[in-house]
């Protein structure tokens, strides 16, 4: 079963995505802070990282980079969940080694498919 975990500090949104993913049938694992994120990755080796850019502790793009710089979750893709659409913004979160940059609000039909097609990508689906 392929694993997301997903890192969002507003806890309504976090459960929505969760139960979303869980839905169609991802195992998924939650951190409500970019430290939490990097800490659980580095344990449970996700497949898929879904990250907020605005987080408490450490930002997204904080914990992206520092993400890829340990050998052990380089690989692990990243994608950046922001209501932060400016151009800047978006550079910002692939300069830190992020796979893609989603906008919210998204419906939670467009999230699964836009999962499944970064999962097809990296030949995790």
């Amino acid at each position: 079963m392929v694993k997301i975990l997903v890192a969002e500090d507003e806890r309504d949104i976090r459960e929505l995505i969760a139960f979303t993913l869980r839905f169609a049938g991802f195992e998924v694992e939650l951190a409500s802070n970019g430290a939490d994120a990097l800490e659980k990755a580095s344990t449970s080796i996700p497949d898929l990282i879904l990250m907020d850019v605005r987080m408490p502790r450490m930002t997204g793009y904080q914990a992206c980079e520092a993400l890829k710089e340990n050998p052990a979750t380089h690989d692990i893709p990243v994608v950046f969940l922001s209501a932060k659409g400016q151009e800047s913004e978006i550079q910002e979160g692939l300069e830190a080694g992020a796979k893609e940059y989603i906008l919210k609000p998204f419906a939670p039909d467009e999230l699964t498919t836009q999962v499944h097609r970064i999962l097809r990508e990296i030949g995790k689906a």
